[in-house]
């Protein structure tokens, strides 16, 4: 059983049963798709479950569940098929291309949306396309995704830079335009996060695309935490290219997108190779598509495209404003009330008082990471991640001595003043008395012992 947690009493229905979400009125729906009955503890009581995990994978929108539903009576593969399901199909699945280009304010005539898996795709497949002898230059402080492709093999045929931390917004300016203008002659590309997923902390993207662009660069914008919370656009930041996934958008069913200047993407050879990137092979050739299903090889995930668009659809810049407002201030609850217990300690790499996303990570002497995340999960049912959150060099640089990972708390759509407030609380309890309950090691993680709600 499955029950919805509303965030607007307003719904969104259906036209008809043909797969299109772009005629639903602009988030009318901004409730999510949630088990009923909440989740057991080790007390046996159950509760509703706080999740603040949003920024590993955001639920399901309800409209998405809903774009979906509509979908699989028509599901059919794409592009090839003259049967009525496929065209029905292949319909949809472009009218998601148009609706995701729209929400990304992708430039007519310019700019490519590939459909991918998600960001870490969609950065490798940029870092497979770039131009011989492109110097890459990326900062010590961006997630996995959006550091490591440009170091593979295949897309080192320049150089890549590795910027140390900023010390502020305008340092990151400043060492981006020294680093660029210092590269070599050729095409270069500046990588950068919009939002950081360690911290919330928004970057300067304008000014950093104003700044590249000024020493004739290129940049690539992860916005995989930025745009559940605020809008993005191509056309309005000036950024070249932005990279973003589908499950961080409420729409958790496989598919990511990279969308931008189409040319680097046009002549590179595909960094899949197989049916639908080809327009025509022989025996001793092969003739590659044109854009995007040049990059698109094999069938697509028409189904995640489709969840894709519904959440580009319902998330309009009116909405995401009125959103981001709202978190922040269940955001600025969180902090100040973790601001009030003794030994939590929050990591920022800029001030405390620069503008974030809904984002906390933080520490609590005395408790391990993984030690505090196991009890907030069976002692008081709520969510968070524990870790390095694949973003190493970050998270390793802003945390304190005696400490070697964090515990990272993240607001979205259903996220309650309650939510907010028992997390608070039950985290004053852990530092004030500890656990209740002995945890023991598990594959890497910790883990009630004996855990009763095994029996539940």
């Amino acid at each position: 059983m499955t029950t919805v947690i509303p965030f607007d009493p307003a719904r969104a229905g259906r036209t008809d049963g043909v797969p299109h979400t772009a005629s639903r009125p602009a988030f009318a729906d901004r409730s999510i798709v949630t088990a009923d009955g909440g989740v057991p503890l080790i007390t046996g009581e159950r509760v509703d479950y706080a999740n603040f995990d949003y920024a590993a994978s955001a639920p399901c929108l309800t409209v998405v569940a809903d774009a979906l539903s509509a979908a699989l009576p028509f599901y059919a593969s794409v592009h090839r098929g003259a049967g009525h399901h496929s065209q029905v199909s292949t319909e949809a699945y472009e009218r998601s291309r148009r609706s995701v280009a729209r929400f990304l304010g992708a430039r007519p005539g310019t700019d490519a949306v590939v459909f991918v898996r998600g960001t870490t795709d969609a950065l490798n497949l940029l870092a497979r396309s770039v131009p011989e002898g492109c110097t890459v230059v990326v900062f010590e402080s961006e997630h996995h995704a959006s550091l490591l492709p440009w170091e593979h093999p295949a897309a080192r045929s320049g150089r890549v830079v590795r910027l140390p931390l900023p010390e502020s917004p305008e340092a990151a300016v400043e060492a981006a335009r020294e680093a660029l203008r210092a590269a070599p002659e050729g095409p270069r590309l500046l990588c950068v996060t919009a939002a950081s997923n360690v911290t919330g902390e928004i970057w300067p993207i304008a000014e950093l695309v104003a700044a590249a662009h000024a020493e004739d660069a290129r940049v690539v914008v992860d916005a995989a935490q930025y745009v559940p919370h605020l809008p993005f656009s191509l056309a309005e930041t000036g950024a070249d290219y932005v990279a973003l996934s589908g499950h961080k958008l409420y729409a958790p069913f496989g598919s990511g997108v990279l969308a931008g200047r189409s040319d680097w993407l046009s002549e590179a050879t595909p960094y899949l190779s197989g049916g639908g990137a080809t327009r025509r092979v022989s025996e001793h050739d092969v003739l590659w598509n044109d854009l995007p299903a040049r990059h698109e090889a094999g069938s697509p995930n028409v189904l995640g495209a489709v969840a894709l668009a519904a959440a580009c659809d319902a998330f309009t810049p009116e909405a995401l404003a009125e959103q981001h407002i709202r978190e922040s201030v269940l955001l600025e609850r969180l902090r100040s009330g973790f601001a009030e217990i003794d030994g939590v300690h929050e990591l920022t790499l800029w001030d405390a008082e620069h503008e974030r996303v809904g984002i906390v990570s933080f520490v609590v002497d005395g408790l391990p990471a993984g030690l505090l995340a196991a009890a907030l999960s069976a002692e008081y049912g709520i969510g968070v991640r524990d870790g390095l959150f694949c973003a190493h060099p970050l998270t390793d640089h802003l945390l304190p001595e005696g400490h070697d990972q964090a515990v990272r708390a993240s607001l979205g759509v259903g996220t309650t003043e309650e939510h907010v407030d028992r997390l608070v609380g039950a985290v004053a309890d852990l530092v004030a008395r500890g656990p209740r309950w002995e945890y023991v090691d598990l594959d890497g993680r910790l883990v009630p012992a004996p855990d009763p709600r095994a029996t539940l």
